[in-house]
This record gives structure tokens, C-alpha cells and sequence, in this order.
């Protein structure tokens, strides 16, 4: 007997191993399309006036919580008193909560007895958002 000829008799054949193509980088307008639509909308931190709550105690609050540079707190601070609130910080959402809940839960001002309780704040979407 003579060996099989595996070219014409119809012998087993190896398949190619398949290869995937290499991915192709994206562009810079490419990825700044993927990260814009990834955005969230923005949301404002908003804290209230109230007579329970000393200037120095909005200041402190101001700069721990938000690490606004002490002439900015001094500025926010002022807005409060004069206007009722004034926004203090703007950030996506969840960010925005935590902020929120952080100053709920500074406490009162023990500068005053009269302080029973935490500045007013609150979250709203921000406009353009």
C-alpha cells in the first residue's frame, strides 16, 4: 500500500487560527463625544440664612466642607446673609448629596444656644443642566 496523497484525496486540513484585528485608537473627537455624552448634569449645593448660625460658623463650615479658600467663604457668607442663600457649590449629583447631607449633619453652632440644629440646605438642578 501506498501512502494517501493528503493534497488531492481529500485528507484532513488545519484550519487558520483566526486573528482579530487590532482595535484602532480613537480619536481625540471620538473620545471627547464618548466622555461628553457620560456627563451628568450638574447640581447646586444651596445653603439658607438663619439667625441660629454665626458668620464664623458658616465660614468654618464653608472651607471644611467645600475647601473654599477663606476670602470665597467670607464672600459666600455674605451672599447667604444679604440674599437668604446663595449657591455654594455645583457638581453632579450624587456628589452634590453628599455635600448636602455633610453640612446636615456639621450640627449646630456652638457659638450660640440658641443653635439647636444644622444650616438649611438643600440640592436643585443647576441651570443649563
Amino acid at each position: 500500500m501506498s501512502e494517501p496523497d493528503h493534497e488531492h484525496s481529500g485528507g484532513t486540513s488545519v484550519a487558520e487560527p483566526v486573528v482579530a484585528p487590532k482595535a484602532v485608537p480613537k480619536t481625540r473627537k471620538q473620545a471627547d463625544e464618548s466622555t461628553e455624552t457620560k456627563r451628568q448634569p450638574p447640581y447646586n449645593v444651596v445653603i439658607l440664612n438663619d439667625e441660629e448660625h454665626t458668620f464664623d460658623y458658616v465660614i468654618e463650615l464653608l472651607c471644611k466642607l467645600f475647601r473654599h479658600p477663606l476670602a470665597t467663604a467670607k464672600e459666600l457668607t455674605w451672599r447667604i446673609h444679604l440674599s437668604g442663600r446663595a449657591v455654594v457649590y455645583t457638581t453632579h449629583k450624587e456628589l452634590a448629596e453628599l455635600k448636602r447631607d455633610q453640612v446636615l449633619a456639621y450640627g449646630p453652632d456652638h457659638r450660640m444656644s440658641v443653635s439647636k440644629g444644622p444650616l438649611g440646605c438643600y440640592i436643585e438642578p443647576a441651570p443649563g443642566g
